[in-house]
């Protein structure tokens, strides 16, 4: 029998991009219920919206916090307060509330965004409090970060079981593809198809692309997810990536065959690259549960935009399935 078939799992932000792909995989595990809060519902910032979430879903043997606000660069600088701001009181009351309410199993995800500006190529998990995160995504790096330190604590002094994993940025259909509000990936993508299909032969591109960085498709983070949940109980957070690393310049070539199309890439160099690098050391998720990424980049990125072409004019493209029972 699967782990997951006699569990009630609470999956916060399961509507959302990473979210529905584990509230998936959960309904295919045969979880016994899955809730999926909407924030319109229950604003995860308000303790009393929280309290009154664990009222109507007494007692989960797992909960999964998904919920956050993120977005790339662009999205950080410009609201920076409201990246940190949002991010530790959802973390903070939610972890809270969850103790009190004699959860089984909390997950927590935090960010490659916790880790030292500079820190040293693989990152390893003992180098995370090395250093401040890079400038750009500090606010939203911390707040996240504090996930650790609260989950740390809960379970020293009270024995609460929770675990942190450390996911890369992630990418694969239904993703966020606004431009002022996206990742890389997919505001690449946009901007080569888009190149395409109106024939211009180049495209603007933030920063230097010498900076590099790690991908992980979203598939494979929702296995991490329900693995890690399954059989990981410690405080130490966990790397969750591919292991791979790549320059943005190399990115944008590869997204370029993806679409199959040809440009030239204008550097906006007034722009920030963010953390000159980034790569994880994957091995603790390989050696304490059993996690190893399995999908190419270029497979992956194939996947995206064949997603994004065909879905680019539906009204909202990033909508989840409606595939969970909703608290």
């Amino acid at each position: 029998m699967s782990f997951w078939q006699d569990k009630r799992v609470l999956v916060t932000g399961g509507g959302g991009f990473l979210g529905s792909y584990v509230v998936e995989r959960l309904h295919a595990e045969g979880a016994a219920e899955v809730f999926v809060p909407r924030s319109h519902d229950y604003d995860l910032r308000d303790v009393d919206a929280v309290r009154r979430l664990f009222r109507v879903v007494a007692r989960p043997d797992v909960v999964i916090h998904l919920a956050a606000r993120v977005g790339g660069i662009g999205a950080n600088r410009a609201r920076p307060a409201e990246f940190f701001y949002d991010n530790l009181m959802m973390g903070v009351q939610l972890l809270h509330e969850a103790w009190r309410a004699e959860v089984g199993k909390f997950v927590a995800l935090g960010t490659v965004c916790d880790y030292p500006k500079l820190t040293p190529v693989p990152f390893k998990e003992e180098s995370l409090w090395n250093g401040y995160p890079e400038e750009t995504n500090a606010p939203y790096g911390l707040a996240k970060k504090m996930l650790l330190v609260q989950s740390q604590a809960y379970r020293e002094q009270y024995g609460f079981n929770s675990i942190f994993l450390l996911p890369v940025n992630l990418y694969g259909p239904r993703d966020n593809f606004d431009l002022e509000t996206s990742h890389v990936i997919p505001a690449i993508i946009r901007k080569c198809i888009e190149a395409k299909d109106a024939r211009r032969s180049s495209i603007a591109v933030w920063g230097t692309g010498v900076a590099t960085r790690e991908f992980l498709y979203v598939e494979d983070a929702a296995d991490a997810i329900l693995l890690a949940a399954e059989h990981y109980d410690a405080s130490a957070p966990v790397n969750v990536g591919s292991g791979t690393e790549i320059s943005i310049t190399d990115l944008v070539r590869a997204i370029a065959r993806a679409v199959d199309v040809e440009v030239e890439v204008t550097w906006d160099r007034s722009k920030p690259d963010g953390q000159p690098r980034r790569c994880l050391d994957t091995s603790k998720a390989e050696r304490l549960f059993g996690f190893r990424a399995h999908t190419p980049l270029d497979d992956g990125l194939r996947r995206t935009v064949d997603w994004y072409a065909a879905n680019r004019h539906a009204p909202v493209i990033n909508a989840a399935p409606a595939t969970a029972r909703r608290g």
